[in-house]
């Protein structure tokens, strides 16, 4: 859309001058009478060239991340809190985003706050940059008149999700690192390395150990078939890709991530975690408990948890407590289910679940801290088993050799 440099008067009599985005002058004039502002000249401004416009939203257009909703969130709670109106607020953000595809859904938000829509319809016009847990909240706020409230609980429960993503990504970073290098080194080892000694041994009358023999067996492999090898690769990662994005197969493997070996557990109880934390604040926002259990199986980001989720809400619909729900599902310890049953018993259900997420932050957080350590050990296994057969499978032979001379 078009970029117009307005100079208006507000209800004071001051004058103030600005930019807006928007089709006509006619629109700019209505946005401007909304706000509270008379407009006395309006322009349209003199943009960047396409060439440079195409150039910086290609840079620009990856999907809005955690830190862009973050900094939404606060913005807004901040803005209303100061009484600033819905949409001076939107156009104010539109103004300091950088990310593009989130500076087009707020258009579009304005643009249907200006046609009569309320501010959780026109979030869930975008599914693919606002939660069902982030649209709800919003929409909650709106009918108990607590929006700036509910803009400030959504931005402490993103906060907390980067951070214990930013924790699980930081204790997983060394490892990965070394297991990415041992195999750049087997790949090194086996294509350029040990060809060379295998040239070397051929040509003398030695015999050969078994470390030796399964090298050069293992280096022939590699070099023959390494062509095939990358397409099998890549043809595996492609086709997992595909399967996970599937129902079935998305739901296979969110259940099989969480029993993978030492991170599995950091996993299943950062989700709980995330599933307690969310639940939580819909209960004190007003959400209700069916609402919310539904809303909440969307929000974890795993379908083996949000089934499990739903099934708990099947059996309050059917006149079942919640702490039995949670109970049959398996998926909390006793002490949490005991904070359910006091939580139910005293009507205070969210604060409980706020005790269970705290109660699961850290355990995740004493495991994250205990990973490194854990994983550790293995690699240097791995890494010296793997330095000795190699140093058997080179030296041994040029001993033997060195006896023939």
């Amino acid at each position: 859309m078009p970029l117009f440099a307005y100079k208006g008067r507000n209800a004071r009599g001051v004058l103030i001058n600005g930019e807006i985005d928007a089709g006509t002058i006619d629109a700019v004039a209505t946005q401007l009478f909304n706000i509270g502002v008379t407009p006395i000249d309006i322009k349209e401004r003199k943009t960047a060239s396409s060439s440079d416009i195409s150039l910086s939203k290609y840079l620009n257009r990856s999907a809005p991340n955690l830190d862009d909703l973050i900094l939404f969130s606060r913005q807004m709670y901040t803005l209303m809190k100061s009484g600033v109106p819905m949409l001076k607020s939107i156009s104010g953000l539109i103004q300091s985003s950088r990310n593009f595809i989130l500076i087009e859904a707020l258009k579009d938000m304005m643009n249907n706050l200006e046609s009569g829509r309320d501010l959780s319809s026109s979030l869930a016009r975008h599914p693919g940059i606002f939660s069902s847990l982030f649209i709800s909240m919003v929409k909650v706020g709106e009918e108990t008149g607590r929006l700036e409230e509910s803009f400030f609980r959504i931005s402490e429960y993103l906060t907390r999700e980067k951070d214990t993503r930013e924790r699980i990504k930081a204790a997983l970073r060394y490892p990965l690192f070394v297991i990415v290098a041992i195999a750049m080194a087997i790949a090194i080892i086996n294509v350029w390395v040990i060809p060379v000694f295998a040239e070397l041994f051929a040509k003398a009358s030695v015999e050969l150990p078994w470390q030796t023999r399964f090298l050069i067996a293992t280096s022939d492999f590699f070099v023959q078939w390494w062509p095939m090898m990358i397409v099998l690769i890549i043809g595996t990662t492609v086709s997992a890709k595909l399967y996970i994005k599937t129902e079935n197969g998305r739901y296979l493997w969110d259940q099989y991530k969480l029993k993978l070996p030492l991170a599995g557990d950091i996993i299943y109880r950062a989700t709980l975690a995330r599933f307690a934390r969310s639940f939580a604040m819909g209960l004190k926002s007003g959400v209700p408990l069916i609402q919310a259990m539904t809303v909440v199986s969307r929000s974890v980001d795993n379908e083996f948890i949000s089934d499990k989720v739903l099934s708990m809400r099947n059996g309050i619909e059917r006149g079942e407590s919640l702490t039995r729900t949670a109970n049959l599902t398996k998926m909390f310890t006793p002490l949490v289910i005991q904070m359910l049953a006091v939580g139910e018993e005293t009507g205070k259900v969210d604060d409980m679940m706020d005790e269970v997420a705290d109660y699961y932050d850290r355990e995740v957080d004493y495991d994250i801290k205990g990973l490194s350590s854990a994983i550790e050990p293995i690699l240097i296994v791995a890494i010296g088993i793997m330095v000795l057969i190699l140093a058997l499978g080179v030296f041994l032979p040029m001993w033997d050799m060195a006896k023939v001379v």
